[in-house]
């Protein structure tokens, strides 16, 4: 569909970069796996660990390849199953309600007029909040890796702690969208449409509130397909893109927060 969309044959595309916390095996790489369904042999792939910042990650990376002239078409993709790694007993339902399978894609590569483009890209990272959200086994730190005990005692299902992490989501993506802002000269007022990312409902009208941007400029999906994490924003750009939202020439904001703690912005004119 992002090919298809972009103008491009499968044939066009010379890197591949895969953003999930959900693999289908633990090891190779799923961006191998997919360039073998695509009939790619030869083509670089990539994968992105980088949770639910996933996607802008892997743009950020994309980005960079293109402007140093090493790829010309890359294909970054951000897709998840969460419905096979939940605890759906009451125990986990806390966690089980909040996350969804999906997936999204688009096709990066050079502005033809040079004005459309990814305008500006900011990362950020903080390891004090890993426990706060995180999957705990199995792991190569425990030998052996998995013990019926980990599996007895839940440690093998996600855990939150849900404030801590809505806490620094409302303060970390306002602030990462205010710096891509600045950079490229926007206001609030500029942005035609704001994706964030689909973690939480209330988190995202906070964040778009303390933007001044108001509710019909923002993208909201959770209440459909649950916490995509990697896939959230381009889903998001995909559906916006399908409805008349999205339009050529749009400025558009993201912004994503998640487990490591991650989080990053972006800013681009569609």
């Amino acid at each position: 569909m992002a090919l298809e969309q972009a103008g491009r044959e499968v044939n066009d595309v010379d890197a591949v970069l895969f953003a999930t916390l959900s693999p289908d095996v633990n090891f190779p790489g799923l961006g191998c796996l997919l360039t073998h369904k695509l009939g790619l042999p030869g083509v670089p792939a990539l994968d992105v660990r980088n949770q639910c910042s996933g996607f802008l990650y892997s743009l950020s990376v994309a980005d960079a390849w293109v402007r140093a002239g090493m790829y010309r078409t890359i294909l970054v993709v951000g897709a998840e199953v969460h419905s096979t790694g939940l605890d759906f007993t009451e125990r986990g339902r806390d966690i089980a309600v909040l996350f969804g399978d999906g997936a999204g894609a688009v096709v990066v590569g050079e502005s033809p007029d040079g004005r459309a483009g990814i305008l500006s890209l900011r990362l950020h990272a903080d390891g004090a909040g890993a426990q706060d959200l995180w999957l705990e086994a199995p792991a190569s730190k425990y030998m052996p890796r998995l013990t019926h005990a980990m599996i007895d005692e839940g440690r093998i299902w996600p855990k939150m702690n849900g404030k801590v992490v809505f806490r620094w989501a409302t303060e970390k993506m306002p602030e990462v969208s205010r710096a891509v802002l600045e950079e490229v000269g926007w206001s609030p007022a500029d942005v035609d449409l704001f994706i964030p990312h689909q973690a939480n409902m209330r988190i995202n009208q906070i964040v778009a509130s303390r933007l001044g941007i108001p509710e019909e400029k923002t993208v909201h999906n959770i209440e459909r397909y649950g916490n995509t994490t990697a896939a959230t924003i381009p889903i998001g750009l995909s559906e916006s893109l399908r409805d008349g939202r999205l339009v050529p020439g749009h400025r558009v904001l993201m912004a994503a927060f998640g487990a490591g703690f991650t989080w990053a912005g972006a800013a681009i004119q569609f």
